[in-house]
């Protein structure tokens, strides 16, 4: 006897792709079945009129039942494949069956009519949903084929005319859709289809036909028209925003791949190396920066930094502040100074953004480092197998606030150190808050690398496989002797 807290356990619920995979094979075989009982209906006796209008029924229904499971099949390709294991014993179809409820038999009853017009009596017979369709009262009496054509847009009229007319006098039958008029002003699209039903002579005796409104099935597919071509527009741009921004990255960024050394004359030269590593949650590059520019008089600029946002605006806005940032360091200006400049200029760019920066310079000739930052991680100095965060200068976000001062710091480097600048995007999933810890843990690594390349390398294989929520850079540089 199984337990009592069984009833307290919910079934299983099957998957979205499960569930619709089911519904398509449950359509198949509702199509199957409907498709039997037309065959049968063509061996019925042609005069029987309630027999036509079963065949024409299962006509509209095989109709109904292929554009359903055309739609079906399309809302299965939107869904993601579910991984998860069914549980032991319950197949799909089992579960989905006990989920969803078998479809209604009524479903169409409502919106399809029947009509018959002798064309030797001139008499007109409708069913009571061919009224309700047209908005007509039954009082009123059925419409003449005359009347009818009165009813439709006037566009519409020369495609019913040639419908009639092939039907009466070539014996084709009629398949074609209409729209209508009524007498309240509502305009609703018919599907009609029928057929001549012949004297005993092969001569016309008179036509009928079925009517079926079909204005929400056709709404729904205009919807779904619309929000489709929507979609691919919507993917479209954003394929080409994509590819615009990893062009405008890949131009604004250094060139070098591999170590570079600056300067590249001289003593105390700086083995430098960095790497980029894109986001694994967004399709979308970012505004983050890295770059390392020899100066006049054998000094060297290291800087990274990051714009918010995604896409071809934060990277043209890191592309501009980028290029201010090197022209301002070539002239001379003092890191705290220039951080100053780039916040003026971003708090009065057209698309106003906040970013976080540091920029650093070193002079091999008194092995000083000069920096400043702007509400970014501080830079990480490692030394004799120990790592450990610079103390930030005071600085704030660039474009958060007008006419700030930015504090600068000097630290005295040593040959063998390594520095490693970095942007907040580089930490693991679970990481909310970008934290140094794991970087600091690589110190014993560190010491046994012998080139600035090697480290980046311990970084990307520690951060590389991580599921990041933004994109990231790293830039390692090592003071040589």
């Amino acid at each position: 006897m199984p337990s009592h807290l069984s009833a307290d356990r919910p079934a299983p619920q099957p998957s979205e792709r499960d569930a619709v995979d089911a519904l398509i094979n449950r359509t198949r075989r509702l199509r199957g079945d409907v498709d039997a009982v037309r065959r049968d209906a063509v061996l019925i006796d042609e005069e029987d009129s309630q027999m036509r209008w079963q065949r024409a029924l299962c006509e509209l229904a095989v109709h109904h039942l292929d554009d359903l499971g055309a739609q079906l099949g399309q809302l299965r390709e939107c869904l993601a494949p579910e991984t998860s294991k069914q549980p032991t014993g319950t197949s799909t179809q089992d579960a989905a069956e006990e989920t969803f409820d078998e479809p209604r038999p009524d479903s169409l009853i409502g919106r399809v009519g029947s009509a018959e017009w002798n064309l030797l009596t001139d008499e007109v017979t409708w069913s009571e949903e061919l009224f309700q369709i047209f908005g007509r009262s039954p009082d009123a009496g059925p419409l003449s084929l005359d009347d009818l054509f009165s009813m439709l847009l006037p566009e519409d009229q020369p495609l019913l005319t040639a419908l009639v007319t092939d039907c009466l006098v070539d014996g084709k039958p009629i398949d074609g859709e209409f729209r209508i008029l009524r007498a309240d002003s509502r305009m609703r699209t018919l599907h009609m289809m029928g057929e001549p039903v012949l004297d005993a002579n092969g001569c016309t005796a008179s036509m009928w036909a079925v009517l079926r409104d079909v204005s929400e099935l056709r709404r729904s597919q205009q919807v779904v028209r619309t929000t489709h071509d929507s979609v691919q527009r919507r993917q479209h741009m954003a394929r080409t925003e994509h590819r615009m921004a990893v062009e405008l990255q890949e131009a604004v960024l250094p060139p070098w791949r591999g170590s570079l050394r600056l300067p590249s004359l001289g003593e105390g030269t700086l083995d430098i190396a960095a790497h980029y590593l894109p986001s694994e949650s967004s399709s979308l590059i970012g505004g983050d920066w890295y770059d390392a520019l020899e100066l006049p008089g054998g000094r060297t600029v290291l800087t990274v930094g990051d714009l918010t946002g995604h896409g071809i605006q934060a990277t043209s806005a890191m592309a501009m502040l980028l290029g201010a940032l090197r022209g301002m360091a070539v002239a001379g200006i003092e890191p705290g100074a220039l951080m100053g400049h780039l916040n003026q200029l971003l708090e009065s760019s057209v698309q106003p953004a906040l970013g976080s920066a540091v920029c650093c310079r070193f002079d091999p000739a008194t092995s000083t480092l000069a920096w400043s930052q702007a509400g970014h991680p501080a830079p990480l100095l490692f030394r004799n197998g120990e790592g450990r965060p610079l103390t930030p200068p005071d600085g704030v976000l660039l474009g958060a606030a007008s006419g700030v001062a930015y504090e600068q710091d000097e630290v005295h480097l040593l040959p063998g150190d390594v520095l490693v600048l970095h942007t907040n995007g580089l930490n693991r999933h679970s990481d909310r808050v970008a934290s140094p810890d794991a970087l600091l843990a690589l110190a014993p690594h560190f010491t046994q690398a012998r080139t600035a390349q090697e480290c980046v390398r311990m970084v990307v294989t520690e951060f590389g496989g991580t599921e990041r929520l933004d994109d990231a850079c790293v830039l390692i540089a090592r003071i040589g002797a």
